[in-house]
């Protein structure tokens, strides 16, 4: 009977030192691209996920998904903490996403599925390194930023526009505010990347706009 128990302690201990190997995989990536949530934290989250699916087998005999349950609403919590609004966009999605997907990875080892938990973290490491470039590629070809003028007379304003087409960057107003002295204009235009730099290098030398911003 003691050995039966101490084999199991055993296999419960590899268990526990897989989710946090894989962990360590997953949160290397996230420490090397310097994001918000690093390497301890993705070692953390995947050892305590996998260490309260085990809890959960062993202690809740007649309702063992009851902990296990309550780990995804934890994470959610923790998740929401690393998403913030930027300037233009809400950065940290990505992050609170592999949280979620690191946990996932946890419970699997926890519950003995070391084969899928493999698996899931070859998966969350494939789209978070191979898939990067793919959305640079999309981001240099279909670049969306919003842009901040000042122009001082009423007449500049298409000009502005004659300047994007110019570019081929398509435009939208986004909103507008006028004072005696000049006008601000906030436009979304998207293109390439590179219509964009050409976009910025005119303006700065053009003497029409007054100053921008983006």
């Amino acid at each position: 009977m003691d050995f039966l128990k101490d084999h199991s302690i055993q296999n419960e201990l590899v268990l526990i030192f897989i989710s946090v190997f894989l962990g360590l995989c997953i949160g290397t990536e996230r420490e090397y691209r310097n994001k918000s949530a690093g390497l301890r934290t993705f070692i953390l989250v995947c050892f305590g996920s996998c260490l309260f699916t085990i809890l959960s087998i062993k202690i809740g005999i007649n309702d063992p998904d009851r902990l296990a349950a309550n780990i995804i609403t934890g994470i959610g919590f923790l998740g929401a903490g690393v998403i913030f609004k930027g300037d233009n966009k809400i950065d940290g999605i990505t992050t609170a996403t592999t949280i979620w997907a690191t946990a996932s990875i946890g419970m699997a080892v926890g519950a003995g599925y070391v084969y899928l938990s493999l698996l899931g973290t070859v998966l969350v490491l494939l789209i978070l390194s191979s898939l990067t470039y793919f959305q640079n590629y999309i981001d240099q070809n279909h670049k969306i930023r919003e842009y901040r003028i000042v122009v001082t007379k009423q007449e500049d304003l298409e000009y502005c526009e004659n300047l994007f087409k110019k570019n081929n960057l398509r435009f939208n107003v986004v909103k507008q505010s006028f004072s005696k002295e000049n006008s601000s204009t906030s436009w979304l235009l998207t293109g390439k990347n590179k219509n964009h730099e050409m976009l910025i290098q005119q303006m700065m030398q053009d003497g029409r706009i007054s100053s921008f911003q983006f």
